[in-house]
């Protein structure tokens, strides 16, 4: 690495170890580095699970959804056994992409060639192959990626080695768990691209310092900033935290219809990130995510998505209706607020005179993001 890459890695891992208290912002040359992301693609996008969406997503045999990590384009499918899995979604003929966004299907097929895959990766067609010497279709398959589902949200890595999601998120386990968020109906699945930093894009997820004045309009009227609260110990591979949502407001309380939540949880809503940048809000009717994949230093490649409590899907009588639409628009709104908030934070990030900070109590997943960004980054090759 070059010496400028080294100093800002040196500059990170002093002002992770800094107390909350004395805390500053990253240094703007981590966002604008070509160097730093091309680390951040080996040392953290190459070896970290990250999240396509949730099961629910695709319910039945036949349905899948694609997604990316680095240059590695993915096919999550379910098999007509009920499983989940994933695979390269490049054909093992001439290396064409194979399908593209979501849908369902009873077999993969190549739009060049025709080559044919079952649910399950492997190759059962490929016509006029005959007189290609040794040709044996039942050695060929799309390559197999890890997969696992945890509460509900689909993980998957191109890291054999490794841990299981569930053991990273040990400690996330049962704060979430109360809520039952695997049986939550998707409603919504979109994807954008903006033009940031992920890592801007991360942070301003993980604080609710700005939601009163960015989200004035929308989220912040209803957020008491007092009641938020952190856990007491930081957890190297995601953060939190909780806040309360106010009796005005129209989401994030429990429907009448829920007897699982109960006391201050009806109308608590968790904030969980799980590192390096799957990000969602858990409350008692809904949640909503993000899923984040780097386009470059200035672009990031958006997944959106809003489910619903169970329950709540029931009294509207299940599909469409008023609520669910009024419901995404308004996190449309919340996004348009925050898109411009972080495309803006990365153009000043370019300006000579730009510095990080100092941090508010509100901003602590900052801090503690840093401390994962530089360990993830300083840390062994291998």
């Amino acid at each position: 690495m070059s010496s400028e890459s080294d100093r800002l890695l040196a500059q990170l891992g002093k002002l992770a170890r800094r107390p909350l208290s004395a805390a500053r912002a990253m240094p703007p040359g981590l966002y604008n580095s070509p160097e730093i992301h091309a680390l951040e693609l080996d040392r953290i996008f190459a070896r970290e699970w990250h999240c396509p969406g949730l099961a629910a997503d695709i319910p039945d045999p036949g349905d899948y959804l694609t997604f990316s990590i680095g240059d590695e384009p993915i096919i999550v499918a379910r098999g007509r056994d009920g499983e989940i899995r994933s695979f390269s979604n490049v054909c093992r003929h001439r290396m064409m992409r194979l399908v593209e966004g979501r849908g369902h299907c009873a077999r993969i097929v190549c739009p060049y060639h025709a080559w044919t895959y079952d649910l399950e990766g492997r190759l059962i067609g490929a016509g006029h192959m005959e007189s290609a010497e040794g040709f044996d279709k039942s050695a060929i398959a799309l390559p197999p990626l890890r997969t696992e589902i945890w509460n509900g949200w689909i993980y998957v890595t191109l890291n054999r080695q490794a841990r299981p999601v569930a053991e990273r998120l040990a400690g996330l386990h049962p704060v979430v768990a109360p809520y039952r968020m695997e049986g939550y109906v998707p409603v919504v699945h979109q994807d954008h691209v903006w033009q940031t930093n992920w890592k801007l894009l991360t942070e301003n997820f993980m604080e609710g310092y700005h939601l009163p004045v960015v989200h004035k309009a929308t989220v912040g009227k209803w957020f008491p900033v007092g009641d938020t609260m952190f856990p007491e110990t930081v957890d190297p591979h995601f953060a939190y935290q909780t806040f309360t949502k106010t009796d005005k407001a129209t989401y994030g309380r429990a429907h009448p219809d829920n007897t699982v939540l109960e006391g201050a949880q009806r109308f608590t809503s968790i904030m969980p990130t799980a590192y390096p940048c799957h990000m969602y809000v858990l409350a008692p009717d809904h949640l909503w995510y993000l899923s984040l994949r780097p386009k470059g230093i200035a672009e990031v490649h958006v997944r959106f998505g809003v489910a619903v409590a169970p329950e709540v899907h029931a009294a509207l009588g299940g599909g469409s209706s008023a609520w669910v639409d009024e419901l995404v628009s308004f996190f449309d709104r919340v996004n348009a607020e925050d898109r411009f908030v972080v495309e803006g934070i990365f153009q000043g990030s370019r300006a000579p005179s730009a510095e990080g900070g100092p941090l508010s109590w509100l901003e602590r997943e900052i801090h503690d993001f840093m401390g994962y960004i530089h360990r993830s980054l300083t840390g062994p090759s291998t």
